[in-house]
């Protein structure tokens, strides 16, 4: 096929325009430039050129798909997954590991110059991942095939459509027998799978999670109902089949909503939590519970943040967003005191139990939102913290959060973020009027093979 040339192309819905593509965005799509005007191509790598197809038109951007791979970039690789070109889990597979990395710190960089308004940011080298194998987590949706036969997978890109899977590439090795072996044993139970449309059914989601350092795996059934007929017998045979399985538990999920986990869980077998290890302490991990999924990035990470805070053991240290005490745990062991703030009650209640299990003392936590609890707690008599450290949503910090950090003024902040776009616009917040000085920012992959990047801004006063 000979495609249109430039003068005979018209910039409208369903034009072909031939491309060579540049860039990877940090949305996960490859970027072409047509007349001056850019163009979003799913499923490319830098360096491809393809005849693209537009799908979505804007005056100055446009959305297309691949019509035909005129040439493949060199940096074009095999997918480890044999439904890489289906599955929704993954965007980048089959882009070669060092332009993924380049990509991601190119991210970084962008946001914080054209959000942040930083000139001139120090962003020191992103930290390389294990490509493969990395997640501790999986919770595959359930579904049922033409044939009726159950399927457990992720969505196909833009669909609810699902891929069958029976082992994932970025996952722990360890946990492919379980997902293949269990998703039979749905199967000949013959229990009925929720249906998206009719609200009917009882299993949900099938969700697998191992301890990296401990090996020990959790189970968990998402279902519409407690009363899953013989799923504790089931349950007992899982917990002999799989030795390093230390618990099965189902989460209740009645609603219609795209929501995963309801909120309420049962253990029907063994015990509620796997126990892994992160920077020398010990955690109780839940079915429900968060916690990074790259248990090898986060420990490198928190190892960052210690280091670049330059601890001398007096400090008094503030852990908002803390969440089982992930990083404040590891902080109180090279400080005076660290205090955790987290609105979740039952992420406090295990930062506490994680707590006692270490033996760490110098800690309190606290149930409540930071920028309400914050400036009370200061008014109220209670120590100013000489370090703040922030890890939020990936929505960023409230505007209110922003503001008592400033009333607040501890000496350093380090603010720990999943997203370069938000992490930048709240440095730019923290930094004006020169109240914080940006110091350096260290990006680290946590996702390989899809556009997430994260990273640590450490900021002084």
């Amino acid at each position: 096929m000979t495609p249109p040339s430039t003068s005979q192309t018209t910039w409208t819905q369903g034009a072909l325009l031939e491309l060579d593509i540049t860039r990877l965005s940090n949305s996960g799509d490859g970027i072409g430039r047509w007349d001056s005007r850019v163009v979003f191509v799913p499923d490319t790598v830098p360096g491809d050129r393809v005849l693209v197809r537009l799908v979505r038109v804007k005056p100055t951007f446009a959305h297309g798909k691949v019509h035909q791979m005129v040439q493949p970039s060199g940096d074009r690789i095999r997918p480890a997954c044999i439904v890489a070109d289906k599955c929704g889990g993954c965007q980048w597979q089959a882009v070669q590991y060092s332009v993924q990395l380049q990509a991601k710190q190119e991210q970084v960089v962008d946001a914080l110059k054209r959000i942040g308004g930083f000139a001139h940011p120090r962003v020191k080298a992103i930290m390389p991942s294990e490509p493969l194998g990395y997640r501790n987590k999986a919770t595959y949706p359930l579904g049922l095939s033409a044939n009726g036969q159950l399927q457990a997978g992720y969505y196909q890109k833009s669909s609810h459509r699902l891929v069958n899977l029976n082992q994932c590439p970025v996952q722990d090795e360890s946990l492919n027998p379980v997902l293949a072996g269990v998703k039979q044993d749905l199967q000949s139970q013959g229990w009925s799978v929720y249906q998206e449309k009719s609200h009917q059914g009882m299993l949900r989601h099938l969700g697998l999670r191992i301890g990296r350092r401990t090996g020990e795996q959790l189970l968990t059934l998402v279902t519409t109902t407690w009363d899953v007929p013989g799923l504790e017998d089931q349950a007992q045979i899982w917990m002999q089949r799989y030795p390093q399985l230390v618990g099965v538990g189902v989460n209740l999920n009645r609603d219609r909503t795209n929501a995963i986990f309801g909120s309420e869980s049962r253990c029907i077998a063994g015990r509620a939590y796997l126990v892994d290890s992160l920077a020398g302490v010990e955690f109780q991990i839940g079915s429900t519970t968060f916690f990074q999924v790259n248990t090898e990035q986060a420990e490198a990470l928190v190892e960052v943040i210690l280091a670049g805070l330059n601890l001398q053991g007096y400090e008094r240290v503030l852990d908002a967003y803390c969440g089982i005490g992930t990083l404040t745990l590891p902080l109180a062991r090279r400080v005076q005191h660290a205090v955790g703030i987290e609105v979740h009650p039952d992420s406090i209640a295990q930062a506490i139990q994680n707590a006692q299990r270490n033996g760490i003392e110098n800690v309190e936590f606290y149930v409540g939102r930071v920028e309400a609890w914050l400036p009370q707690w200061v008014a109220e008599g209670g120590d100013r913290p000489d370090i703040v450290v922030l890890d939020p949503p990936r929505k960023g910090c409230d505007l209110a959060v922003l503001e008592a950090l400033k009333t607040v003024a501890p000496s350093q902040i380090a603010y720990m973020s999943c997203n370069p776009t938000t992490l930048a616009r709240d440095l730019k917040i923290l930094c004006e009027n020169e109240t914080y000085r940006l110091i350096e920012v260290q990006p680290a992959d946590f996702f390989p093979q899809t556009p997430h990047v994260e990273c640590v801004a450490f900021l002084k006063k």
